[in-house]
């Protein structure tokens, strides 16, 4: 299984890591996901899903 959101997509970046003498190496940066059972009003039952953070203040407004 993908570590993605399965409400937004997103998906981990990928970068670089710059020490003080500009040596660089490959860095990623992982979402910070959480497992959340969400209500389905359509099939009125509860869903388990993998959320981010982000998604999970965005489901709460």
């Amino acid at each position: 299984m993908a570590r993605s959101c399965d409400l937004t997509g997103k998906r981990r970046l990928v970068g670089n890591k710059v020490s003080h003498a500009k040596n660089r190496t490959k860095m990623r940066q992982q979402v910070n996901l959480q497992t959340k059972r969400v209500f389905d009003p359509e099939t009125n039952s509860t869903v388990k899903l993998r959320l981010s953070t982000s998604a999970i203040r965005t489901l709460d407004k």
